[in-house]
């Protein structure tokens, strides 16, 4: 509704700057989400990426609202912690095998989706995966420490090796308001075809390390 205290002129020059602006961002908007994280060969190409992106994102695109999520038919998914789903789509090679520890080395294998899973809604978009034209790569990081965002530590601690879950992060366990850049918006639902492929070394913890365990719970 107009403010009757604000003259006609004055809200119309307004109206009009703010029909420039919205032209302008959305094609901006369209140019910068016409990137995809998978075309970044390396993870130090992606991070740059990402942190680059996600200033754009940061410096007053913040209130846009969420068109990347979509309702989804979450029947046969297992609550998780903090408003993770999840389904087991293979189970472990070994059902007594340990799963990780926090601060221990894992390798994944994953799909990450944005607006459902591609068998469930035709209009889902393939934002990242491990597998590349030339076979597939897993990805490395040390679990339970902060590396990935918290859904993956949240779901990897409760895996085993060989295991294969479908996921759907909440958008405060994934990239959050801020997004990812272009790729990904803010407020997004993340879903993700995840496995746990293998168990590595345990990361090396003094006092120190483990201090930081300790003040940081997931």
């Amino acid at each position: 509704k107009r403010n009757s205290l604000l003259p006609t002129s004055s809200i119309n020059t307004k109206d009009t700057k703010m029909k420039m602006f919205a032209v302008f961002f959305l094609m901006l908007l369209a140019n910068v989400s016409g990137l995809s994280i998978s075309t970044l060969e390396s993870s130090v190409e992606r991070r740059a990426f990402v942190s680059k992106s996600a200033g754009l994102v940061a410096t007053g695109f913040l209130s846009l609202p969420n068109i990347a999520n979509a309702d989804i038919d979450t029947a046969g998914y297992e609550d998780g912690p903090r408003g993770l789903k999840y389904k087991v789509i293979k189970p472990p090679t070994d059902p007594d095998s340990p799963s990780p520890q926090r601060a221990q080395k894992v390798k994944a294998k994953y799909t990450l989706w944005l607006k459902g899973f591609p068998d469930v809604n035709p209009n889902a978009k393939k934002v990242d995966s491990s597998k590349g034209p030339f076979g597939e790569k897993p990805f490395e990081f040390i679990a339970g420490v902060g590396q990935v965002i918290k859904g993956w530590d949240l779901t990897v601690l409760d895996m085993k090796v060989g295991e294969e879950r479908r996921i759907i992060v909440p958008s405060d366990l994934g990239y959050g308001a801020r997004g990812a850049g272009g790729a990904i918006p803010g407020g997004s639902t993340l879903y993700f075809d995840l496995e746990l492929v293998e168990l590595g070394q345990m990361s090396q913890l003094g006092p120190e390390q483990l201090k930081w365990l300790e003040d940081n719970p997931l």
